[in-house]
Formats: structure tokens, C-alpha cells, sequence
């Protein structure tokens, strides 16, 4: 399933608002959205509606709005415009995200961050990529994996929600360098063998993290709650938190990280 043509398109949409002098406004959980979060989910609805019309699609936009689909087994998570923040102080730190779900795991998905010209795509068993995009068009596609752990770990985390309790998990490991990001693109850094664990002690929902997620499994990683078990989605009707938001995590590029060997 290639979804790099609908990923393309809403990369665009964003560029075009990004160039202007965009209005900011606030949701009603206190998180910034703009016009460019919206005709971005737009451009990706339809694209998914020609795509794979049979697949549901939870999309953050449509969620924050109560427009929520019935999922089974298999359905598409999106995030039109995931690293808002860094959208509005224009870093370029922001990122398309859409990925494909069978059975609570992240099988397929892909992330573009537009402003900086990178496109990363994987899915089960056929592996992770990357590639440079150039006035629109899509580059040589170049495989991407894990690197093997040697020494020191760098760890990579958010440029907007950092915090005591990350740099007090992150103890526990032999960390040389911490490198600051925005959005998904902490998942591919991983995934492209530039870092090698990433935890996040703060919110999150799923739209947030599956398109990286599921590149970073492609590409050997792993994502994992703090008592080791695969993050999930798809996860309705939780106990003391909404739908489809996730508990603390940590993503590893090595296996040997996560299993204590590292």
C-alpha cells in the first residue's frame, strides 16, 4: 500500500499555509491547532476515502471534533500535522503521519516532514526507507535500520515536553548525548540509525506515534510500555483515560537496549 502520493499532497497543503501569516487557535484540550492541521487531514481523508475505501480511518482533527469511525481489526490512524508547536515557532521540526493497524500493531505507515525535505515509509516485513524529496517528487529510496549498540547511547526527546522524570529513566543507561526533536521524527532518527532510545513520560495519543512506530519496527526497533509489553492501538474504553491515548513509552532502536543488554 503506497501511501507516499496522499503524504506528498498534504505536504504541500501545509507549505502553502506555512508561507503565510497562519492564525493559531486552541482546541479544547488547550493544544494548538491551524488551518494548516485541518486542510492537510482533508487532503488525507479523501486520498485514504480512493485509497482503501473499505478501511476506517481515526484521524486527530476529526476525533477532537467527536467524529469517530467503528474500527475493527484493521484501520488507518492519522496525524495531518503532528508537531504543531514546532510548526508555529517554524523549525520545520513537524511531520505528516498516517499509519495502517492490523490487530492493535502498527503494520505499515509513514511520516514527512515537508519543510525539511525527508520522507521515511516502512511496514512489516518489507523493511524502513528514507528518501529526499525535491520540488514535490520523491528521491532514491535508501533502506534504513537500527544501528547495533556500541558504547554510549544517544538519546533523542522532545523539543517541547521534556521533564524530570525522562532524565531520571534515562539514568539507568550509559547516555552520552541527548538530542532535543520535534514530532515523529524521534521514531525515524532511530529508525535511520541516528539515536538510540527515546522515552516519553508525557501524553500522547495514537495518531501521535504509530506511523513512527511502525517505521521503526520496520526497521528493527521496538516501542514499549514501561513494563515491556508492546505499545498497543486501537484502545477504546480505558480505565482512567480516554480513547486511543497511550500510556508512557520508550522506543529502542537495538534490541539489546530494551531486553537490559546494552
Amino acid at each position: 500500500m503506497n501511501l507516499n502520493p496522499i503524504m506528498l499532497a498534504a505536504g504541500a497543503e501545509i507549505l502553502r499555509i506555512y508561507a503565510t501569516d497562519f492564525a493559531v487557535v486552541s482546541k479544547s484540550d488547550a493544544s494548538p491547532v491551524t488551518a494548516a492541521d485541518e486542510a492537510a487531514e482533508a487532503v488525507i481523508l479523501k486520498g485514504l476515502s480512493e485509497l482503501a475505501p473499505e478501511i476506517p480511518v481515526v484521524a486527530e482533527e476529526e476525533a477532537a471534533a467527536g467524529r469517530i469511525p467503528q474500527i475493527a481489526n484493521r484501520f488507518f490512524l492519522v496525524d495531518p500535522l503532528d508537531g504543531t508547536k514546532e510548526f508555529i515557532s517554524k523549525n520545520g521540526e513537524f511531520t505528516v503521519n498516517i499509519a495502517l493497524v492490523e490487530n492493535g500493531i502498527p503494520v505499515a505507515g509513514a511520516v514527512y516532514a515537508p519543510a525539511l525535505n525527508k520522507i521515511y515509509w516502512g511496514a512489516t516485513g518489507e523493511g524502513a526507507f528514507m528518501a529526499d524529496v525535491t520540488d514535490g517528487v520523491i528521491g532514491d529510496a535508501h533502506p534504513i535500520r537500527v544501528r547495533p549498540v556500541a558504547g554510549a547511547l544517544t538519546a533523542i526527546g522532545s523539543r517541547s515536553h521534556g521533564g524530570a522524570e525522562t532524565e531520571a529513566y534515562l539514568t539507568q543507561f550509559n547516555v552520552a548525548e541527548f538530542k532535543p526533536a520535534g514530532s515523529s521524527l524521534k521514531f525515524c532518527l532511530i529508525a535511520a540509525g541516528e539515536a538510540d532510545i527515546y522515552p516519553r513520560m508525557g501524553r500522547t495519543m495514537e495518531w501521535d506515534t504509530a506511523a513512527g512506530d511502525a517505521v521503526l519496527r520496520a526497521a528493527g526497533g521496538r516501542v514499549e510500555t514501561l513494563d515491556g509489553r508492546p505499545l498497543a492501538y486501537g484502545k477504546r474504553n480505558q480505565a482512567g483515560d480516554s480513547d486511543f491515548a497511550n500510556p508512557h513509552f520508550v522506543a529502542f532502536g537495538d534490541p539489546a537496549i530494551a531486553a537490559g543488554q546494552a
